[in-house]
């Protein structure tokens, strides 16, 4: 039952690296404000509606494993609709993202663990396999325009 989700980005590993570990770039292509602190154990919150950090978060999520540049791995909350479904603690999902250096840049590979099997969960599966899709699609295309803060070291 994991979502599995992958690209090619043509740039090197190093700045995909980047746009995921640092909330100056994360805040470029995934969501309008995070508080990233790049090690194992340190925060990993991206919030969707800035003015309201509690809702539309990740707030409280940790980063659970930070290997440099190739695999981050982080706790995950979903949207507010929800929430009463994935995000009580204990009952976290959690993502992994791995990234692999190629001739033409950079496989990034996206997975996402700890899915239940009820109606519940899987309508939130259903939900995250899109907002996935979308995600990489978004980093992919503002990695690859070469404009603004991701394009440059």
């Amino acid at each position: 039952m994991i979502i599995t989700q992958e690209t090619q980005i043509q740039v090197d590993i190093e700045l995909v690296w980047r746009a995921w570990t640092e909330s100056a770039r994360i805040t470029e292509w995934f969501a309008p404000a995070a508080d990233i602190e790049a090690r194992e154990g340190g925060k990993f919150e991206l919030y969707f509606n800035p003015a309201d950090k509690r809702s539309m978060s990740t707030a409280g999520c940790t980063i659970l494993k930070y290997e440099e540049p190739h695999v981050l791995a982080f706790e995950w909350k979903g949207p507010d609709p929800f929430a009463d479904t994935m995000n009580r603690s204990g009952e976290l999902t959690w993502v992994e993202v791995i990234l692999a250096p190629e001739p033409e840049g950079t496989r990034v590979t996206l997975k996402h663990h700890g899915w239940k099997d009820s109606a519940d969960w899987q309508a939130a599966r259903s939900w995250h396999v899109k907002a996935w899709e979308d995600m990489l699609a978004s980093l992919k295309s503002r990695m690859e325009s070469g404009q603004g803060v991701l394009c440059c070291q």
